[in-house]
């Protein structure tokens, strides 16, 4: 057994975590949502500030987002860079994904750059429209 010596973190919580990211990333929502339901913090962050939203978020998998959302992860935390989970998923184009952050409440204008900012500077008209269906 590992044993915790001035504030340095134990390996095998770190190989966890590195886990848990990796099935963030890579959409594995069973297995995430696993992880979640055995308490895993759904505002878990890595050490640029990305949460497990962020990343399935920028990856594209709506339904990790979806999952995470439902266990509470918060949908207008921004990373290092400010960036948050709506801009990522409107930098990857991912409809579905945008469509579950904002029935979440996730605002097209936070983050830095924003959602309704990064659509505009790279010209993707879909996710303009998904930000501001009045405007479309």
């Amino acid at each position: 057994m590992s044993e915790q010596q001035g504030g340095a973190i134990d390996p095998d919580v770190i190989e966890l975590a590195g886990r848990v990211f990796d099935l963030a990333r890579g959409g594995y929502t069973e297995e995430l949502t696993a992880y979640l339901d055995a308490g895993v913090p759904a505002n878990l962050t890595n050490d640029k500030g990305d949460t497990l939203l962020i990343l399935a978020a920028y990856h594209g998998h709506p339904d990790a987002v979806a999952a995470l959302l439902a266990h509470g992860a918060d949908h207008s935390r921004t990373n290092d860079r400010g960036q948050d989970p709506l801009s990522a998923a409107v930098f990857k184009q991912s409809a579905d994904t945008v469509r579950h952050l904002l029935a979440a409440g996730a605002d097209p204008d936070g983050g830095q750059p924003s959602a309704r900012a990064t659509a505009a500077f790279f010209e993707l008209p879909a996710m303009s429209a998904l930000l501001s269906p009045g405007d479309a």
